[in-house]
């Protein structure tokens, strides 16, 4: 009879430090809190407290809210890598995950909010809506491209897709670009609201060009600073 080795243990996981922990904490809250101001006005008007509450188009200002919401959300998570190279500040990328899942969240409730009032639930239009206006499109494929990352933005992914993984995360950009087309499109007649999300995009993705080519310029010469043992 052979007795077979008992698994070794796996290794205990280190404790996560309270400060990180109420740092998530105030995130949360942060991130819950338009959602919880809209949902409280959204119940007013409902019960006829009061029907000015969320303007003369309710389902219009809903849907804005919630669109609004995911872009920050979208464009608060890209200035995580660029905060956390400038300040050195590693324990922000803990936070990136948490801000692009809540970006998904919002940006499917703006979906589901459309999808629900605008077309009062008529699937058999969703097609003809999307090919129809290009706004629409546009925020569609927005919307689409976010599903994969939100799926694959656990831990267990991030070990199975490998390097694979980073390179599906990067459709952030395009989905950040996408996003703020939507929303530029959408606005009629004060386009400044879009500009400076534009704006906002345009510096963070123009940083990460500009850190590209910095690394590139590094690599060709060799390297001088990890030749000299200065590298951090």
């Amino acid at each position: 009879m052979v007795l077979k080795a008992a698994p070794a243990p796996r290794p205990a996981r280190p404790a996560t430090p309270p400060a990180i922990i109420g740092a998530k904490t105030l995130v949360h809250l942060l991130c819950l809190a338009p959602l919880a101001w809209l949902g409280w006005r959204v119940w007013q008007v409902l019960g006829g407290a009061n029907v000015d509450v969320l303007g003369a188009e309710p389902v219009v200002a809903i849907e804005h809210e919630l669109g609004i919401g995911a872009l920050r959300l979208l464009l608060i998570t890209l200035a995580i890598t660029p905060l956390r190279q400038i300040t050195g500040w590693t324990a922000t990328l803990r936070f990136r995950r948490m801000l692009g899942l809540y970006a998904f969240v919002y940006a499917s409730l703006h979906f589901g909010v459309w999808l629900a009032l605008d077309l009062v639930g008529d699937l058999s239009q969703v097609a003809t809506e999307i090919a129809r206006r290009p706004f629409i499109t546009v925020g569609f494929l927005a919307w689409l491209l976010l599903v994969p990352l939100a799926i694959t933005s656990t831990k267990g992914w991030m070990r199975r897709l490998g390097r694979k993984w980073g390179q599906l995360h990067k459709a952030i950009y395009a989905i950040a670009a996408l996003a703020v087309l939507h929303f530029w499109w959408i606005v009629k007649s004060d386009w400044r609201e879009p500009a400076l999300y534009a704006g906002i995009l345009a510096a963070l993705l123009g940083w990460r060009v500009w850190k590209a080519a910095q690394k590139r310029r590094l690599a060709s010469s060799g390297n001088p600073r990890r030749n000299s043992g200065m590298q951090r």
